[in-house]
């Protein structure tokens, strides 16, 4: 097999030669024939806190399916491919008669530099063409340093650094050193005494993957919305994207992701450590005096070109429809199976696909088309709030229950929330929310910005009692719709105060006293209550 390590400064050609002679004989096994993507989210990422696509800080549970062919007594065998961010002290292989000797996790990558320090001292061809007739010449040399202080070259003209001649060069190396691959290697020492061919299952975590959900939610009633109606209902659907940041696609694969917080106590990202393919650094002797240095300055390979979001954007994929066709209105045609894993929530792909190096994936995993829930309007009054005699507009929330009831009855995870409106001109977005992790049964609350239609006064009214600790407490609250709106008053924290009296139904949410009323259309609502602190 012929390759080639291309560089602006060097480029060089190598045959695979024969491996030495060694006591375990090495076996490479056959690319997988299935594979699973497990992904879970990061887990230090909260509520709001974006997916970070240039350093995502998940991590997957990645299973493979080879096949290998023993010989008899001891063997190594090689697993090609693995994930950069592989973590090789998770890694469980399966399916072997003698079992696992030993693991290794194969820190170096086949580079320029790599090459040349697994070449010192051998032979290779240096090949130098003459820019004026076009002619190359070729010649034997023996490479004579390593890589990090320069290549140096023993000819028959004596020692010579490359890329001094003045003439394009290239470098012919007979063979890879050995234990040098282009791609992330595992290998595991095994042993059995009458040799075959096996299926094996390679199961590791890597780092460097994430996903997050975002939600897209349209009320149907184009009459319905914020200040204007206090029933609706609303179509739902939830995309899922999927971010692999590994240099390594994972075809054909079965891909799930998993909803849930996790107790993480290693440090997955220092376990991860992935192998390094070093440039290659070529500088020539000096030339000149010692006074005026050398006009030659040391050539380093460029870097790779960051990855930028709008790269990483246009790489993004979405499974069941174009990206332009997303639509509340037309249904997925591929969409995410939730399933139970403990505690946790399983979201698996029915068909294989492909998660891309460097790439996201996108899919469906939810889509409901008659979620009902209603509009309340709340606002802070506690005697420890700042509070002014003055007309303040109430913040409006979308409420709803999570479950079959009111169309919904599913686990909904962490994720942003984007509330639009029809209208004449089409869909308005209205609202942005983050969610944090919903169970089935849980009360959901959006919160939509503020009301210009519904305000509030209040105020302390006086202190009370012997002790002059007690406040009265009132309230006025004002509604200019057609119709009338439901109100929530939080009334204080119930670890600084006692449970108000004078209110009716008086509940705790949040840790807080709450009490809701009804405030009629296009008119006002007065009250007056008491609440005293806490006695310590």
């Amino acid at each position: 097999m012929r390759c080639a390590v291309l560089g602006i400064l060097l480029m060089a050609t190598c045959q695979l030669g024969a491996e030495p002679a060694d006591a375990r004989a090495v076996v490479t096994a056959s690319e997988p024939s299935e594979l699973s993507v497990t992904v879970y989210r990061d887990p230090n990422r909260g509520v709001g806190d974006a997916m970070n696509r240039h350093w995502p800080r998940g991590f997957a549970m990645i299973t493979e399916s080879r096949d290998v062919t023993l010989p008899p007594g001891e063997s190594t065998i090689r697993f090609e491919g693995v994930a950069e961010g592989m973590i090789a002290v998770s890694a469980i292989v399966t399916g072997l008669p003698g079992g696992a000797i030993e693991k290794n996790r194969n820190a170096s990558l086949l580079s320029p530099a790599s090459l040349v320090d697994g070449t010192l001292g051998n032979r290779v061809t240096i090949t130098r063409t003459n820019p004026a007739t076009g002619k190359a010449v070729s010649e034997p040399a023996i490479v004579s340093s390593r890589a990090d202080g320069g290549l140096v070259l023993q000819t028959a003209s004596g020692f010579e650094a490359v890329h001094c001649s003045g003439l394009p060069e290239k470098l012919t190396f007979d063979k890879i050193p050995s234990g040098l691959s282009a791609k992330p290697v595992f290998t595991i020492d095994t042993q059995d005494t009458d040799g075959g061919t096996f299926r094996v299952t390679l199961t590791y975590l890597a780092w460097g993957f994430d996903w997050q959900a975002h939600y897209v939610a349209a009320l149907d009633d184009p009459a319905a919305g914020p200040d204007k109606s206090d029933q609706h209902s609303l179509s739902l659907m939830s995309w899922l994207t999927v971010l692999n940041d590994n240099g390594q696609s994972f075809s054909d694969a079965t891909l799930l992701a998993v909803a849930g917080s996790l107790n993480i106590v290693s440090d997955l990202q220092a376990l991860a450590e992935p192998p390094q393919g070093q440039p290659l650094s070529l500088s020539c002797y000096p030339i000149g005096s010692t006074a005026y240095g050398t006009p030659f300055g040391p050539a380093l390979a460029p870097p790779p070109a960051p990855v930028m979001l709008g790269a990483m954007s246009d790489e993004i994929t979405v499974t069941a429809m174009r990206a332009q066709e997303k639509s509340l209105a037309t249904p997925a045609a591929l969409q995410a199976v939730e399933e139970q894993l403990g505690d946790l929530k399983l979201y698996r792909v029915p068909e294989r696909m492909t998660l891309a190096a460097k790439g996201m994936k996108q899919f469906a995993f939810l889509q409901r088309d008659n979620v009902r829930g209603d509009f309340l309007y709340r606002f802070a009054c506690a005697p420890s709030d700042t509070l002014e005699d003055a007309p303040i507009p109430m913040e409006i929330l979308l409420r709803t229950l999570n479950d079959k009831a009111h169309g919904l009855g599913v686990a909904l995870p962490m994720g942003g929330i984007s509330l639009f409106e029809p209208s004449s001109r089409g869909a308005l977005l209205v609202g942005e929310e983050y969610l944090r992790d919903y169970a089935e049964g849980q009360e959901i609350e959006l919160g939509l910005g503020v009301s210009s239609q519904v305000f509030a006064n209040c105020v302390p009214q006086e202190r009370t009692g012997k002790s002059a600790k007690a406040r009265i407490m009132r309230a006025k609250l004002a509604n200019a719709n057609n119709q009338p709106v439901r109100v929530r008053m939080v009334l204080g924290a119930t670890s600084q105060w006692d449970r108000p009296s004078g209110l009716g139904d008086v509940t705790v949410k949040d840790g807080a006293y709450i009490a809701e009323t009804i405030v009629p259309a296009n008119g006002t609502r007065r009250l007056r209550w008491k609440i005293r602190p806490v006695s310590h």
